[in-house]
């Protein structure tokens, strides 16, 4: 089992910024891929950013340029640093696991979430 717990979201105005974090615990191994994952209400929940097992990165479109996924793996810890948020930002925010060297970009390819940080960003 994995455990994942992610902190660091809030309310801010459009144009801020924010940094979540998600501490992972439990069985992990080097073969486990991480992702951020986000839900905004009534939508279905979306890739946002991961990490391949090569260390490469993948962002979706709507999120490149502004958001930075990046790693402490002595913390056992992912980061989603996001600048310049907008409006459509507004989601709960999911950090992901999958026992798999390919970073999961669809969440039935997650086996592990965490319970969610709400991100809401005012215009």
């Amino acid at each position: 089992q994995v455990q994942l717990v992610e902190s660091g979201g809030g309310l801010v105005q459009a144009g801020a910024s924010l940094r979540l974090s998600c501490v992972a615990s439990g069985r992990t191994f080097s073969t486990t891929t991480m992702a951020w994952f986000r839900q905004a209400p009534g939508k279905e929940r979306e890739f946002v950013a991961g990490f391949s097992w090569t260390g490469s990165t993948d962002y979706a479109d709507s999120v490149k340029g502004r958001f930075t996924i990046s790693r402490d793996n002595a913390k056992s810890t992912v980061y989603l640093q996001m600048n310049n948020l907008k409006p459509e930002d507004t989601a709960v925010y999911y950090c992901a696991a999958r026992r798999h060297i390919v970073m999961p970009t669809d969440p039935g390819q997650v086996d592990y979430w965490g319970q969610g940080t709400q991100v809401t960003v005012s215009s």
